[in-house]
């Protein structure tokens, strides 16, 4: 099964998908694509090239700006008041594909878009805001730091980010 992750667009069907949670289904039906449209984020889809328009999986990243206040108060001095980043808004797999790495592939995709944004703009790490401890928990196993204040927010610095992705 040859993987391929895109750009969504009008060919890729986006009513069949369903990853279990509504909110996550209905903004992948409903809003990506005018986001797409308005430059406001870029929503990616995993495919089987054997099927190119059934969605296995998307992604929605934006950028975000984030007082260095909020972040780990060791990485927070290393930063000036306001941190450019990129934030990982949204990230789906179907329900009858999940637990089988699909979700790792496409956060490892996420992190390599970060890098290469980061070679052409300021971007000091991507944000994540975890839905529940679940997506929390498995954000961690990558390195991703919570946010102080607002403990269902994380993030991760762009050299941890470059360590991981050359492992």
């Amino acid at each position: 099964m040859p993987l391929t992750i895109e750009v969504l667009s009008k060919k890729h069907s986006r009513t069949s998908f369903s990853c279990g949670d509504e909110a996550l289904d209905n903004y992948l039906l409903k809003v990506a694509r005018q986001h797409i449209d308005k430059g406001i984020s870029r929503t990616f889809v995993l495919v089987d090239s054997a099927m190119p328009t059934e969605i296995l999986g998307y992604m929605t990243i934006t950028v975000c700006e984030v007082a260095s206040t909020e972040i780990p108060q060791n990485l927070a001095k290393k930063y000036p008041s306001i941190i450019p980043a990129a934030k990982l808004a949204r990230l789906a797999i179907s329900a009858n594909i999940q637990q089988q790495g699909y979700g790792q592939l496409m956060l490892i995709d996420a992190m390599k878009k970060t890098v290469a944004a980061a070679q052409n703009i300021g971007i000091a790490g991507l944000f994540v805001d975890a839905k529940h401890e679940a997506a929390k928990q498995y954000y961690e196993q990558f390195g991703f730091l919570s946010l102080p204040e607002q403990l269902d927010n994380l993030f991760l610095p762009i050299a941890t980010i470059g360590k991981l992705l050359n492992e």
